[in-house]
């Protein structure tokens, strides 16, 4: 990476849980350079404007959780059903670093995303759409497999898991307390072992 390269990292990484927590139309330039310890020439100087940074700090905290999410959904799993576990087992071991760091950043950034900020929207929307489709390619996958009934909507399920997980994350952080997201773990778990799973004859 050339320094003009590491500079930039170095803004995004700093500033990503900032944004996330205090939020991206929230948080100020001076908030920037109080994270970074630079001027508001070197933040200017690698960035348009504050949107580009807040753009570039949602995309790298969605990659984040992304990455990981998409660890919990791989190979490591070989049955599909398997995989559709590790992917609740992740937000029942994770939830209290996602809640330190402001929450999932996808959420945070949705209640934002609104006409105003329109490039956010549109990033927004892609992520939501990418985690959607790796739960349903691993439906499929199963489907194929001949582990997941044939009859469900792999997409359906794919977003319905994700309007769960969500609703849980807010109304947890919300209330500062994690029964929420529990049960609406416990929900998904319920959907996969009776409408999901085929059962051995």
């Amino acid at each position: 990476m050339s320094k003009a390269e590491k500079t930039k990292q170095f803004i995004i990484e700093k500033t990503a849980s900032l944004f996330n927590t205090k939020g991206y139309t929230s948080t100020s330039l001076s908030d920037i350079t109080e994270a970074t310890g630079l001027t508001k020439g070197s933040i200017y100087g690698n960035f348009e404007n504050k949107d580009e940074v807040a753009l570039e700090a949602y995309k790298y905290n969605s990659s984040i959780l992304g990455r990981n999410m998409a660890r919990s959904l791989g190979k490591e799993f070989p049955a599909t059903i398997d995989k559709l576990y590790a992917f609740v087992n992740f937000y029942r071991k994770n939830w209290k670093t996602v809640f330190e760091t402001g929450g999932c950043p996808l959420m945070n950034a949705a209640t934002e995303a609104d006409d105003t900020f329109p490039n956010l929207k549109k990033q927004v929307t892609e992520s939501f759409k990418i985690w959607i489709n790796n739960i349903s390619d691993v439906i499929i996958e199963g489907q194929k497999k001949g582990e997941i009934n044939i009859e469900i909507n792999a997409e359906d399920f794919g977003s319905l898991f994700i309007m769960i997980v969500e609703g849980g994350i807010l109304l947890s952080k919300t209330t500062g307390d994690e029964k929420y997201l529990n049960l609406a773990l416990d929900r998904i778990l319920l959907i996969i072992d009776k409408e999901l799973k085929i059962l051995p004859s």
